[in-house]
C-alpha cells in the first residue's frame, strides 16, 4: 500500500475499517479493475481491490470521512450492484419510542448494517444489510444484549449466512447465461446455415433472405449480447473507460450495423449477420463455462458451512421459581459463556470447553485424526466435530464467526479472491489493453483503405478482426478463474490453500511434508491383529493364524473357538458407534460370521463396553475397564503393550469375567500413497513424513511407500 496517490492525507493515526461487499454486474477482470479504480478515488477510501473471481470488493476506509451506503452508491454509479438483503425483526420489550431509537442506533453502529428503522407502533425493525458481514442472529444477539428480544417466528430461523445469498445470484446468473446461450446456439446455427448455403450454392435461392437473416440476427444481438452491450455502455458513460466488453460490442454491432445498411440500401455486396451473431455467441459460451465454474468454485464454501450444526440444546438459568431449562435454539442464538448439552452422535454445535461428562470426539474434519479423542471436564472441544460416545456439557467460547469452521471457511474465501503475481501483471495490462486494441483496429483501418488502397468492406472487416480476434483477454478471465476453482477443490479434498500465490509457487517445490494420518495411511481404523486364548494370532492383512509360542493364557473354564471370539466381541460391539467398535464389526463380516443382536449394552466412556450377547458376559476394552471390573488379565499385559509399541490401538476382550484376547486395530497405507510418493520422488521432490507416532511405527510406515 503506498500512499501517495491518495485523495486525502493518510495519518498513521487514522481509524479505519475494513468491508467486504459482493458485487454483482461484473462481466470480466476490466469490470473489477473499473471499480478499483473510482472506489480508490472515493473520498475517505484509504485502499481498494475488487476481485472479479469471488465478485467481492475488499475496502478499507475512514469511517469518519464515509459510510458503507456511500461506497455501495459509488459502486452503482459506474454500472454495477451489491448483493444486500432485508429482514423484518420483530422486537419484544419496547416500551416506548425512544426504545425503537436505542434499538435503530445500535443497529446502525453494527458493521454490515447498511439502514434501519425500528417501531414503536409495529413493535419490529426493517434492516437493509450486506449478508457477508452480518446475519440475523448477530442482529438478533446485539439487540438482546441491550435488553430487548427477537421473536423467532418459526423454528430453525437462523439467518442464511452470505454464501447462501451470493449462490442465489450466482445461481440466477448461471439460468441466464444458459438461456441465453441456447437462443444463440439455435439461431447462430440456422443463421450461418443460410448464410454459408447460399455463399457455397448449397442452398436454393431464397427470396428476402437477408430480411429473414436479419430477423434471426436482432434476437442475438440485442438479446443474447446485450449483457456485453449493457456492460460496454456503462463502462463508457459511467466510468468514462472500456473494457473486454467493449470489444466484443463494437465488432459485432460493426458487423450487424454494415449489413444492415447494406440490406437497406440494396447495396451490392456481402452481408455479415453471421459474423455477429456467431461472435456473441461463442463469447457467451465462454461466459458460460466461467459462471458455472465460479458456481462450483463457490460449493467448497457452501459444503464447509454445511458441517456446521443448525441447533443447540442450551441451558437457560432459572428465573425467580422457573426451574433451569433446556431450550433447541438455532445455532446463532447461542451465546458465549451458554451451557450447551451434546448427546452421542450429536455434532458439537459450538467451539467450548467441557464442564462434565465423558466421550470421545471425532476430530478428524479439523485435525484429520481418524481416531476418536477422550475429552472430560477441562478438555477444548470444536463445534462441527462428531460427539462418538457419551454425552457432556460444554460452554461455549466461540460462537458464530469466531469458531474456528469460520476461520477455516473464512480462509477458503480469502485464497479465493487473492491475487496470484501473473494475474496482477495481466490485470495491469488488461487496463491498458482494450484502448491499444481499439486504436490499433481504427489504425488498420485507416491504413488499408487510405494507404493500403483496398475498398471499405475490406479495410472494416480488417479492423473488425482485429477487435474480435483480441477478445476476450484470455489471462484476464482465465486466471482468477483458476484461482478460484483451485482453492475450492483445495477445500473439498481437505487442503486449505493460504493464497493464489502458493498456487502459483506450487510449480517450484522442492520438498513436500505429509501428515501421516488420514493422509498417508486410510485414516479411519482397521484390525491388524486378533489374539485369542487358543494361542494363536490372526494377522488381518495376510489372513493367515500362525503360531504365537509367546502367547499362553492359563486355561479357562470354557473355550471359545476363534471364530466364536471375534463373533461375541463383534455382536457386542454392533450397537456402538465407536470406530474402533466399527472396524471389529467390519472384520467379523469380513470373515462371514452371522453376529447376535446383544441382550444388554453399556458403554463406558473412555473405558470400552459391556455387553450381554448368547448367554455370555462380554467386555471390549482397555486395561483399565478389566482392572477395575476385576478381571484377571492373564498375561495380557505384555501383548496389549507390544501392540502399543507398534502404534496399534490394543482392546482386551473379556468373556464370562475371564481375559480371552487382544484385537489390535490400527490405521492402514492408503493403497495410492505409494504411487503418489513415487511420482514426487520422480519430480525432484524430497518427500518428508511427519507424525506423533513413535519411532518405529514411523519408519514402518515410510518403509511401506
Amino acid at each position: 500500500y503506498q500512499p501517495t496517490n491518495l485523495p486525502i492525507p493518510h495519518s498513521p493515526t487514522m481509524t479505519t475499517k475494513q468491508i467486504s461487499l459482493p458485487v454483482t454486474g461484473m462481466t470480466c477482470v476490466n469490470c473489477a479493475n473499473t471499480i478499483t479504480r473510482t472506489l480508490k478515488r472515493t473520498d475517505g477510501v484509504v485502499a481498494a481491490d475488487v476481485n472479479y473471481a469471488n465478485e467481492r470488493a475488499e475496502i478499507t476506509y475512514d469511517p469518519a470521512l464515509l459510510q458503507p451506503t456511500a461506497l455501495l452508491k459509488r459502486i452503482e454509479e459506474v454500472g454495477y450492484g451489491v448483493a444486500e438483503a432485508t429482514v423484518e425483526l420483530p422486537i419484544a420489550g419496547m416500551t416506548c419510542a425512544n426504545c425503537a431509537m436505542t434499538i435503530e442506533r445500535t443497529l446502525k453502529r453494527m458493521d454490515g448494517v447498511l439502514e434501519a428503522s425500528a417501531s414503536y407502533a409495529s413493535e419490529s425493525a426493517h434492516v437493509r444489510y450486506l449478508p457477508t458481514m452480518v446475519t440475523r442472529g448477530e442482529m438478533a444477539r446485539r439487540i438482546g444484549e441491550i435488553g430487548y428480544k427477537v421473536i423467532e417466528t418459526q423454528a430453525g430461523a437462523a439467518d442464511v449466512q452470505g454464501e447462501a445469498e451470493l449462490t442465489k445470484l450466482r445461481m440466477a446468473e448461471l439460468n441466464d447465461r444458459k438461456r441465453r446461450l441456447i437462443v444463440g446456439i439455435v439461431l447462430s446455427t440456422i443463421i450461418m446455415v443460410l448464410s454459408m448455403g447460399h455463399d457455397f450454392g448449397l442452398l436454393p435461392h431464397i427470396p428476402a433472405r437477408g430480411w429473414i437473416l436479419l430477423a434471426l440476427t436482432i434476437p442475438v444481438q440485442f438479446w443474447v449480447g446485450w449483457p456485453f452491450l449493457s456492460s460496454a455502455w456503462k463502462a463508457a458513460t459511467k466510468a468514462h473507460t472500456a473494457n473486454m466488453d467493449t470489444l466484443v460490442a463494437l465488432g459485432s454491432l460493426a458487423a450487424f450495423s454494415y449489413s444492415v445498411v447494406v440490406l437497406v440500401l440494396n447495396l451490392d455486396a456481402h452481408l455479415y449477420f453471421e459474423s455477429a451473431a456467431v461472435i456473441i455467441t461463442l463469447i457467451m459460451v465462454g461466459k458460460y463455462l466461467e459462471a458455472k465454474a465460479k458456481t462450483q468454485a463457490g460449493d467448497a464454501i457452501r459444503k464447509l458451512l454445511s458441517l456446521q450444526a443448525k441447533t443447540a440444546r442450551v441451558v437457560r438459568g432459572s428465573v425467580g421459581d422457573r426451574p433451569e431449562q433446556e431450550l433447541e435454539l438455532p445455532i446463532d442464538q447461542v451465546e458465549v459463556n451458554d451451557v450447551v448439552i451434546v448427546r452421542p452422535g450429536e455434532k458439537i454445535p459450538v467451539d467450548g470447553i467441557v464442564l462434565s461428562g465423558q466421550s470421545a470426539v471425532d476430530e478428524s474434519l479439523v485435525t484429520g485424526e481418524s481416531l476418536p479423542v477422550d475429552k472430560g471436564p477441562g478438555d477444548e472441544v470444536i463445534g462441527a466435530t462428531i460427539n462418538k460416545s457419551g454425552s457432556f456439557r460444554l460452554r461455549a467460547t466461540k460462537v458464530g464467526r469466531d469458531s474456528a469452521l469460520a476461520q477455516i471457511v473464512r480462509m477458503v474465501q480469502e485464497a479465493q479472491g487473492s491475487r496470484a503475481p501473473i494475474q496482477r501483471l495481466a490485470d495491469r495490462v488488461a487496463s491498458v489493453f482494450v484502448p491499444a486494441v481499439i486504436s490499433l483496429a481504427l489504425i488498420v483501418f485507416l491504413a488499408w483503405y487510405f494507404v493500403g488502397g483496398v475498398d471499405f468492406t475490406t479495410a472494416m472487416l480488417f479492423a473488425v478482426s482485429v477487435l474480435l480476434i483480441s477478445c476476450p483477454c484470455a489471462l484476464g478471465l482465465a486466471t482468477p478463474t483458476a484461482v478460484m476453482a483451485g482453492a475450492g477443490v483445495g477445500a473439498e479434498n481437505g487442503i486449505l490453500v493460504k493464497n493464489a500465490e502458493v498456487l502459483e509457487t506450487a510449480s517450484r517445490l522442492s520438498t513436500v511434508v505429509l501428515d501421516k494420518t488420514g493422509t498417508i495411511t486410510e485414516g479411519r481404523p482397521r484390525v491388524t491383529d486378533i489374539l485369542n486364548d487358543e494361542g494363536g494370532m490372526m494377522n488381518d492383512e495376510s489372513g493367515v493364524r500362525t503360531p504365537d509360542s509367546s502367547f499362553i493364557i492359563p486355561p479357562s473354564s470354557f473355550i471359545i473357538p476363534p471364530s466364536s471370539f471375534l463373533r461375541l466381541a463383534a455382536s457386542a460391539e454392533s450397537v456402538s458407534e465407536h470406530p474402533l467398535g466399527q472396524a471389529i464389526v467390519e472384520a467379523a463380516k469380513a470373515e462371514g460370521l452371522a453376529l447376535s443382536q446383544p441382550q444388554a449394552f453399556q458403554a463406558v466412556a473412555g473405558g470400552g463396553i459391556i455387553a450381554a450377547v448368547d448367554g455370555h458376559e462380554v467386555m471390549v476394552g482397555t486395561l483399565r475397564l478389566l482392572a477395575e471390573r476385576g478381571v484377571a488379565l492373564n498375561g495380557l499385559e505384555q501383548q496389549v503393550a507390544r501392540l502399543q509399541g507398534e502404534a496399534k490401538t490394543a482392546m482386551l476382550v473379556a468373556i464370562d469375567g475371564q481375559a480371552m484376547g487382544v484385537i489390535a486395530v490400527a490405521d492402514t497405507v492408503k493403497p495410492t500413497s505409494r504411487e503418489a510418493i513415487d511420482q514426487l520422488h520422480a519430480l525432484g521432490v524430497q518427500v518428508i513424513m511427519l507424525t506423533g507416532d513413535n519411532q518405529r511405527t514411523a519408519e514402518a510406515i515410510a518403509q511401506q511407500v
